[in-house]
């Protein structure tokens, strides 16, 4: 599946507990070309909590001896926030809701960076693929709304953009990209979607498809869950 890495390639799959995390962790391990996939979660051993850095550094710190790795594949985020889903308007803004939108979806997630892109292979390609959302497009903005939500995975996208340059200097081969997965079958979207969503193991399949396919390039790439460019 993943035959732009090397044979024998290590992975590692953090948000492997829910719906799009664990599709992407089966995948791989059915990848014969895969000598091994590592799913982190707040379940697993060591568990990460991605609201806390020491948490997030621990585990790294545990899984430097099962690398180094190839690829990163960050599941993470949460569209609902301790019960509250997004506003609609700019009369639900909430300075306590925003910055914990923001901490789950762009701090954590840049925390994540910080303390796993070390355990990456170098002299080889490696990948950091990161799920992020179309909402997070400044320039693709038509419908407003979702205010906490999009400004997080704007933040988000600026976070990767920023730490793909800094990879890149070290790590020539790797491809850093922010992912558009879709609107896949989730507790996450459960709220907001239709019956027509991916399947979370689909969704799964065409984003290891796109991540595949990706060329270094020195820059972080915004892409959709059928390698179509998006506007950042």
């Amino acid at each position: 599946m993943m035959d732009s890495l090397p044979e024998g390639y290590r992975a590692v799959v953090i948000g492997a507990s829910g719906a799009i995390g664990s599709a992407l962790q089966q995948q791989l391990q059915s990848d014969p070309r895969c000598a091994r996939v590592v799913g982190v979660s707040r379940q697993s051993t060591p568990g990460l909590d991605l609201l806390s850095e020491p948490s997030i550094q621990f585990c790294a710190q545990a899984l430097a001896a099962l690398g180094p790795f190839h690829l990163v594949l960050d599941a993470t985020g949460g569209l609902t926030v301790n019960g509250r889903g997004p506003e609609k308007r700019l009369d639900e803004l909430d300075a306590t809701h925003l910055l914990n939108t923001l901490h789950l979806n762009a701090v954590g997630p840049g925390l994540l960076l910080k303390h796993f892109v070390p355990l990456l292979a170098s002299g080889q390609r490696v990948i950091w693929g990161k799920l992020s959302a179309r909402v997070g497009s400044i320039e693709d903005n038509r419908k407003g709304g979702w205010y906490g939500y999009r400004a997080a995975k704007a933040a988000l996208n600026m976070l990767l953009q920023t730490a793909a340059i800094e990879v890149a200097r070290r790590r020539p081969l790797a491809v850093v990209a922010a992912l558009q997965p879709g609107t896949v079958q989730s507790a996450l979207s459960q709220p907001f979607v239709g019956s027509d969503a991916l399947r979370p193991d689909d969704a799964a399949k065409r984003l290891l498809t796109v991540l595949n396919a990706l060329q270094p390039s020195g820059r972080a790439q915004f892409v959709d869950h059928q390698g179509q460019a998006i506007v950042w």
